[in-house]
């Protein structure tokens, strides 16, 4: 069990892929800091507007509910790294297959700074039906649902 874990994204719109992150982070940390990408900064690199930031915040808030008595923060983060490269007391961040690299960019800063480097937990991308990453761009484009599901095929 590690003291405290990192997670960070935009969590647009929380898919199942976000929800095997957030579940692995809760399952292996004592408490756990969730970075959420500020309005601005979850738009900087996006064709499509994301969701307002209190709304994403509280599609999580709703979704954390279920890990009873956890600790847990929600940081608003203007950039890629959070407080994973700052703070002193977090142990372990928890990304996907597609992060990873930033996962190590973000240890080698803290070795920079002189702190501890974090255990790195990955957690494999999830397929949609098709067998393609899901993801919020092909929820919003309506090719499938949060869970992956092709959107109008029938339900298993």
């Amino acid at each position: 069990m590690f003291n405290k874990v990192a997670i960070g994204g935009t969590f647009n719109v929380l898919h199942k892929g976000h929800k095997a992150l957030l579940t692995t982070a809760f399952m292996i940390g004592e408490s756990v800091d969730i970075g959420l990408a500020s309005d601005e900064f979850a738009n900087r690199f996006r064709a499509t507007q994301t969701r307002r930031y209190e709304d994403r915040k509280q599609k999580l808030i709703d979704f954390i509910e279920k890990f009873e008595n956890k600790k847990y923060e929600i940081i608003e983060i203007r950039d890629s790294y959070g407080i994973a490269t700052t703070d002193p007391e977090v142990d372990c961040i928890v990304v996907c297959e597609e992060t990873l690299l930033r996962a190590e960019e973000i240890n080698a800063i803290r070795f920079k700074k002189g702190l501890s480097k974090l255990v790195i937990v990955v957690v494999p991308i999830i397929l949609a039906d098709d067998g393609k990453p899901i993801s919020g761009e092909r929820i919003l484009n309506k090719e499938i649902d949060e869970d992956g599901k092709l959107v109008g095929s029938p339900v298993s």
